[in-house]
């Protein structure tokens, strides 16, 4: 490059064209105040003085910000704190406790999850119900997980907190609100974000109906390691969880890969024995028929539909020694890490990181998956690197995932989310 900022690839003079729109004096505040409010909370505190130095505008231009994010209730200030430079001290500045925040539901096989944050990405409010949702009508799901939002909002509202937006965190395939196909719920194109956003409605009678957008669980799970987990630099990871299903999510450069229609991830069907158990998505040998939770507890000797008790309990017996249970997990483990390999030689991410049930099992699913991943990554780089095999952050699930999705809306554009002052 000649390093003339007018050059394009080709080397010719790239000219602005008529239609080619230049951004208003509005458009830019919006952009600016986002950028302010994001460089407070990703400070946790921080001083106008500071803020400019992060952001790259005056302290003029910052304070003048400010002033409008207090006015709309998104930052808080208190106290006095040198700014580390000459001049008077400066206050210190707080992305706001109250107010504004988001609500996450994540529905699954055996449970519901619902969590409310504030624009800190504080986990506020937590609820969390065990129930198994295989055979029921997908109206009876949406009207159960209603429910628990519903007093997941009555508590947040006690802390003086108003979630202006929910997502769903959902198994399977989804999309612009759909649940395409969810084989471990026997689902196929299920409206899903209409209907729970009509059965919340009628919950809170007098209330104004709240916007709900839906994601696939293992994207919003990855999305929450990345917020809020501790992977450190790392910027590209490819992200397992596992439940009665295996879902998968790839993070590249800190941006989720949805791929051209948002299924990017399906690992839990990819297949790893052509003659192995024939799966509920019609195929044989998939991955979650060798490392889902029903799997592995079937594999145990333990009743496959027992849940978080019958997890609990594999890991038990694991920790003293069972040779059934240290076999299924074994088993799963070599599963993972065959299936995984493919993936690390597509892709070469920073890390490989389990979430769900695999959190907690994963000193007994490593050894095994680390074998395999030794063996078949051919750069040679997983035994050189030493193990990128890790558990997810206790921190990071779906359902706060879910809830800082509608957070990020906010940090995104405060100006459209900030209160209407009446004329």
């Amino acid at each position: 490059m000649n390093g003339n900022p007018s050059r394009g690839l080709g080397g010719h003079t790239a000219r602005r064209t008529p239609l080619e729109p230049k951004a208003d004096r509005e458009t830019v505040r919006r952009h600016n105040l986002s950028l302010v409010l994001r460089a407070v909370r990703d400070q946790g505190e921080a001083t106008r003085a500071g803020v400019s130095v992060r952001v790259g505008l005056t302290r003029a231009a910052v304070s003048s910000l400010v002033e409008q994010l207090l006015e709309s209730g998104f930052l808080s200030e208190s106290g006095k704190t040198f700014s580390g430079q000459a001049g008077r001290p400066g206050t210190v500045l707080k992305v706001a406790r109250t107010g504004l925040a988001g609500i996450g539901v994540e529905i699954n096989v055996d449970f519901v999850s619902v969590c409310v944050v504030d624009l800190a990405g504080t986990d506020r409010v937590r609820l969390v119900e065990h129930l198994d949702n295989r055979g029921s009508a997908p109206e009876e799901v949406f009207g159960r997980a209603a429910r628990i939002a519903a007093r997941a909002l009555a508590s947040a509202a006690e802390q003086d907190l108003r979630p202006v937006g929910a997502a769903l965190a959902l198994p399977g395939l989804v999309s612009d609100g759909t649940v395409c196909q969810a084989p471990n719920l026997g689902w196929t194109a299920v409206a899903a974000a209409a209907p729970f956003a009509e059965a919340l409605a009628a919950l809170r009678p007098g209330l104004p109906a709240m916007a709900v957008r839906s994601e696939n669980e293992a994207n919003l799970a990855a999305l929450a390691e990345l917020w809020f987990g501790g992977l450190g630099e790392a910027r590209s990871f490819l992200y397992l969880t596992g439940e009665i299903g295996v879902g998968g999510a790839l993070v590249l450069g800190g941006e989720l890969l949805r791929g051209v229609n948002g299924f990017a991830g399906e690992i839990g069907h990819v297949c790893v024995f052509d003659d192995g158990p024939l799966c509920r998505c019609g195929s044989r040998g998939c991955l979650e028929q060798y490392a889902g939770q029903s799997a592995l507890l079937r594999a145990a000797g333990l009743d496959e539909h027992a849940g978080a008790a019958g997890v609990a309990e594999l890991e038990r017996r694991a920790r003293a020694g069972d040779d059934a249970a240290l076999a299924a997990l074994a088993g799963a483990g070599t599963a993972l890490g065959r299936v995984l390999s493919g993936a690390v030689n597509l892709f070469d991410p920073d890390a490989v990181v389990l979430g769900g049930i695999y959190r907690r099992l994963v000193t007994w699913l490593a050894p095994p998956a680390d074998a395999e991943l030794e063996t078949r990554v051919v750069s040679g780089l997983w035994r050189a690197a030493g193990s990128r095999l890790r558990a997810s952050s206790p921190a990071a699930d779906a359902a706060r995932g879910a809830a800082a999705l509608v957070v990020q809306d906010v940090l995104a554009d405060p100006v459209a989310y900030a209160p209407r002052t009446p004329h």
